[in-house]
C-alpha cells in the first residue's frame, strides 16, 4: 500500500528544507573558500543525489512540476519522482527513479523507446495512436494490473497534444525481454516498443510498486520542438 503523503508534510520530512521556496527563491547558502555561493535549494537537492547520469534541467523541471502538481493536490504518491532520460542511447541505464525523502536514486535502469522513435537513440516523437514512437513530457502514474505484457502500470500524459494520448494508445510501463544486457550484447542496441517505456523483467514489479499511484514521470529528451509546445517545460525552464 502506497503512503498518501501531505505536500507540506512531506517538504517538512527534508531536514535541510524546513520551508517550501517560493518559484526561484533562494533557500540556501554556502561557503567555498573566500567566495560567497548562492545556490537555489533544487540544485543543491541535485547535488545530494550524487547521480551526475540525471540531466540537471530535467530535475529541475521534474522537481518545479511535482511542486505545482503538489500543491494542487494532484499528487498522492509524493515519495518518488521518475525520470527517463532519452538524450542516452539505449544501451545505457536511463529511467532513475529519486527518492525525495532519502535523497538518493533507488533504481537506475534500462528503459526502451518506441520502434519509430529511432533505432540506438530516441529522435522522433509523436502523440498520435498507431505512431509506434514514444511520447515526451510529464506523466502521473496510475494502478498496475496485469495484461497481454504481465504486471504493468497505466500513465496519464498530462500535456495536450503531447502525450494526452497515452491511455487511447495503451502506452503502459511494462516488463520486456528485449531490455537486457543480453539483448545489447546480441543487437547493439535495446529492442523497442510500440512506444510503452520497457523495462527489464527482474526490474519491473519493483519499479510499478514503488511509483504507482500518481507519483510524476518526466520523460525528457532535448527536443525543441517540445520545449516550445509544453506548457509545463517552458514556463520556467527552456533547453540550452
Amino acid at each position: 500500500m502506497m503512503l498518501r503523503l501531505a505536500f507540506p508534510a512531506f517538504m517538512l520530512c527534508l531536514a535541510t528544507f524546513p520551508t517550501f521556496p517560493e518559484k526561484g527563491q533562494i533557500l540556501s547558502s554556502f561557503t567555498d573558500s573566500k567566495e560567497k555561493t548562492i545556490v537555489p535549494a533544487v540544485e543543491l537537492l541535485y547535488q545530494r543525489l550524487g547521480e551526475p547520469a540525471i540531466p540537471l534541467a530535467a530535475f529541475i523541471s521534474s522537481y518545479e512540476v511535482y511542486r505545482q502538481l503538489a500543491e494542487n493536490g494532484r499528487i498522492i504518491n509524493g515519495r518518488v519522482i521518475t525520470i527517463i532520460d532519452f538524450t542516452k542511447p539505449s544501451d545505457k541505464e536511463r529511467l532513475f527513479v529519486i527518492d525525495l525523502i532519502a535523497e538518493k536514486v533507488i533504481f537506475k535502469s534500462l528503459v526502451a523507446h518506441g520502434k519509430n522513435s529511432g533505432e540506438h537513440y530516441a529522435t522522433s516523437f509523436s502523440n498520435n495512436p498507431q505512431s509506434h514512437q514514444s511520447s515526451l513530457g510529464f506523466y502521473l502514474t496510475g494502478k498496475p494490473y496485469t495484461g497481454r505484457h504481465g504486471y504493468s502500470l497505466l500513465l496519464d500524459g498530462l500535456e495536450k497534444g503531447i502525450n494526452d494520448n497515452a491511455r487511447r494508445r495503451a502506452v503502459v510501463m511494462h516488463g520486456a525481454a528485449y531490455v537486457s544486457y543480453s539483448y545489447i550484447e546480441s543487437n547493439g542496441r535495446l529492442g523497442r516498443s510500440f512506444g510503452c517505456p520497457a523495462l527489464p523483467e527482474e526490474l519491473v514489479s519493483a519499479i510499478i510498486d514503488t511509483i504507482q499511484e500518481r507519483s510524476l514521470l518526466f520523460i525528457y529528451s532535448n527536443d525543441r520542438n517540445y520545449s516550445r509546445n509544453s506548457s509545463f517545460f517552458n514556463s520556467f525552464l527552456s533547453i540550452p
